[in-house]
């Protein structure tokens, strides 16, 4: 049985709709700043080279970031759709709303998610 009341349900799927479109958007402009590095150093320079090597390392990263994290809000989607979500994926449990409010897409109750943090 799950504890959200409806009305918890409604804000936490406002909320997950509402953060998938921010993280499409956040890699749509993203993707520019994946771009391979251009090899002219003549209009750059040697050091702004680097520097820009490194700003698309980061950028990379962010961008494999953000699209997990948009992977994990698009299963909290289905499953508030197959009327799955609030549940630990782990023991079953219900996850708290606190715990959902704060990310809504999590899919572990916080013990189950403290054990996977230590065993990663």
């Amino acid at each position: 049985m799950n504890s959200l009341t409806t009305k918890q349900k409604k804000n936490l799927l406002l909320t997950l709709h509402k953060l998938e479109s921010e993280l499409k958007e956040q890699l749509q402009i993203n993707k520019q700043a994946t771009e391979t590095v251009q090899l002219d150093q003549t209009a750059v320079g040697r050091v702004s080279r680097i520097d820009a090597m490194q700003q698309q390392s980061m950028a990379v990263s962010t961008r494999g970031k953000a699209l997990l994290k948009l992977k994990k809000v698009q299963a909290s989607l289905e499953a508030i759709e197959s009327d799955n979500y609030g549940f630990c994926r782990q023991c079953d449990e219900a996850i708290s709303f606190g715990r959902l409010n704060a990310q809504p897409q999590a899919s572990l109750c916080l013990v189950c998610q403290d054990k996977a943090d230590q065993h990663s």
